[in-house]
């Protein structure tokens, strides 16, 4: 079968969970863990949502195989979370860390529902994915960094921000004063001038 067959690409059976965790609570999206990923592994998070997977996906009426990137070994890069997969995906994905290896089974209402995605997949199907996940990143334009790393950068572009509040305010206490210092003394010349004049007109 299609699914013994992805097995066997991989030596680490010695590591295979037998577990099925159901990640729905309605048996919609049922995960079992193939290879385990290292104790310090990242996971998709809110500052690295996108994730690079290899997969091969099969019928779970037949085993038929519908999609693989083992054939030509792509990687297919997506968004966790956006709807830009299916909500089988979107759901398991976030539970899996970088290095791991899980079958998830999706039923139809997790997956392409009752009108399917002919030809390939019928109406009402429940399908079996292999997916390992090699990768998480930030979005294009963020900096790669764990969520310890990006929850330590926003603590300190906070601080920063604070600091240049702070010195703002300093500046603008300081500006205030020279100015008052400034009229003061303006006033306290022309008080000057004021008081000769009135000398020289008595």
């Amino acid at each position: 079968m299609p699914c013994s067959f992805l097995l066997s690409e991989f030596p680490f059976n010695s590591k295979v969970m037998a577990e099925t965790i159901d990640l729905t609570g309605d048996g919609g999206v049922l995960k079992t863990v193939v290879r385990k990923a290292k104790d310090d592994a990242i996971s998709p998070s809110d500052s690295l949502p996108l994730v690079d997977v290899h997969y091969e996906g099969t019928l779970a009426e037949n085993g038929e195989v519908f999609d693989t990137t083992h054939e030509d070994n792509s990687i297919f890069t997506f968004e966790v979370g956006q709807g830009a997969v299916i909500k089988a995906w979107d759901i398991a994905l976030r539970t899996m860390k970088v290095g791991e290896i899980a079958k998830i089974t999706c039923r139809p209402e997790y997956a392409y529902g009752s009108p399917g995605s002919p030809p390939e997949i019928p109406a009402n199907a429940t399908l079996i994915f292999e997916v390992e996940l090699v990768a998480c990143k930030p979005r294009k334009g963020s900096s790669l960094g764990s969520v310890s790393d990006e929850k330590a950068r926003l603590e300190e572009l906070k601080k920063q921000r604070e600091l240049a509040a702070a010195t703002k305010e300093e500046e603008k206490k300081k500006r205030e004063e020279a100015k008052a210092a400034a009229a003061a003394r303006v006033q306290a010349k022309l008080d000057a001038k004021k008081g000769k004049g009135k000398g020289k007109g008595k």
